[in-house]
């Protein structure tokens, strides 16, 4: 990178960043093809709402006296 040290300051930042931002980008999407795709969170977020949907019919439900 013989070129690099005649560039703008700015334009070196913008270099920078780009280089950055793509690296982060990559091992990003290498970790969700790695890990197959699956959100923890929202498989986490979804039961609980289903466990909480559940338990509000069950509520709802009058039992009988």
């Amino acid at each position: 990178m013989a070129g690099f040290s005649s560039l703008a300051p700015k334009t070196k930042n913008l270099v920078v960043a780009g280089g950055l931002s793509a690296f982060v980008f990559g091992v990003y999407f290498y970790t969700m093809r790695a890990v197959g795709g699956t959100d923890e969170l929202q498989t986490a977020i979804d039961k609980f709402e289903q466990q909480k949907s559940k338990e509000e019919s069950e509520a709802t439900i009058p039992s009988k006296p």
